[in-house]
């Protein structure tokens, strides 16, 4: 696959099982891709989250039980997507949506080890 910024396909469906907490979303390329609210919530592209430099992010911690509670179109090319804890400031480009997917591994490792290294636990939700 191409990095983020070479990558262009776009959603051809994008669904939300809340029950689940799951966004599914599929790939006009055919990549499909099941990403976790809570994943979703903890790498918010907003400033809030990721800083307004390297080094800044901010680390997102009790965001497991986190919902989304709509999605609203931005142009053709993003979406914003709106959390029960009120947080809806990231705007998910196409190209981040399918970076969150081909990267979920790696990243959700680098997260639960920065979890672990400020020393907060992570509870499971119930659900999983």
């Amino acid at each position: 696959m191409t990095n983020e910024t070479e990558h262009h396909s776009r959603p051809s469906e994008i669904r939300l099982h809340q029950k689940s907490r799951i966004l599914e979303i599929i790939f006009e390329d055919g990549a499909h891709v099941h990403l976790p609210c809570e994943y979703l919530r903890v790498y918010s592209p907003s400033a809030e989250v990721q800083g307004h430099g390297p080094g800044q992010e901010v680390l997102q911690v009790g965001k497991e039980n986190v919902n989304i509670t709509n999605i609203e179109p931005v142009g053709n090319y993003a979406v914003i997507l709106f959390f029960d804890d009120d947080h809806n400031t990231g705007i998910y480009s196409w190209q981040y949506l399918y970076r969150l997917g081909r990267d979920h591994d790696a990243l959700w490792k680098n997260y639960l080890e920065r979890l672990h290294a400020a020393g907060h636990t992570r509870v499971v939700p119930q659900s999983q």
